[in-house]
């Protein structure tokens, strides 16, 4: 083993995000593995934040601690500009990317209000998906694939996230089918 490569090396997740029919569904897997060993299949990686009454949703891959500073971070940034959630999410990318603490971070989240959808990474990014799908961690590219494929096909944003998730788990072996889904109107 080299010395260089973090051990034992966390893994996992698939995030996916849907817009669509008036309705943003965040749905993430529950399988957490530490190398080759599913340590527990009921993680909740998707939340609901209500900063100021303002409902978010949000889904998260990475390191759950670094995840759980970020939504934090965020939480507070809503509260400082409540209703802005484009705003917020690139006050808290700056302050990730920039933040001698923060920039450690390794976590990625997809976030929404209903009506923006982002994902906000460590590297400053704040996306928004051009086809109203996105997906995050090891099987988000197989969420991603699965996500698009279906969208001008079926109508309903939640049963694309459900079915996506379920493509993914059946792909990735870091992501199982155990999900939370939070959805939110526009």
């Amino acid at each position: 083993m080299q010395n260089d490569q973090k051990f034992p090396g966390w893994h996992g997740t698939t995030i996916v995000g849907v817009r669509k029919g008036g309705k943003v569904v965040i749905a993430g897997d529950g399988q957490v593995s530490l190398g080759q060993t599913i340590i527990k299949g009921t993680a909740k990686k998707v939340r609901r934040i209500s900063p100021g009454g303002f409902d978010v949703v949000c889904g998260f891959a990475g390191s759950t601690a670094d995840a759980f500073t970020l939504l934090e971070r965020l939480e507070a940034k809503l509260e400082a500009s409540p209703g802005q959630l484009a705003r917020a999410s690139v006050e808290l990318a700056k302050d990730w990317r920039t933040d001698k603490y923060l920039k450690n971070l390794e976590a990625m989240l997809i976030v929404t209000d209903g009506k923006d959808l982002f994902v906000i990474t460590g590297a400053g990014d704040v996306l928004e998906p051009e086809h109203d799908v996105t997906a995050i961690g090891s099987g988000g590219n197989f969420a991603l694939a699965a996500g698009r494929a279906m969208y001008d096909f079926e109508e309903d944003a939640e049963v694309i996230a459900r079915r996506s998730l379920e493509i993914a788990a059946e792909i990735c072996v870091y992501t199982n089918g155990k999900m939370t889904v939070e959805s939110i109107n526009a």
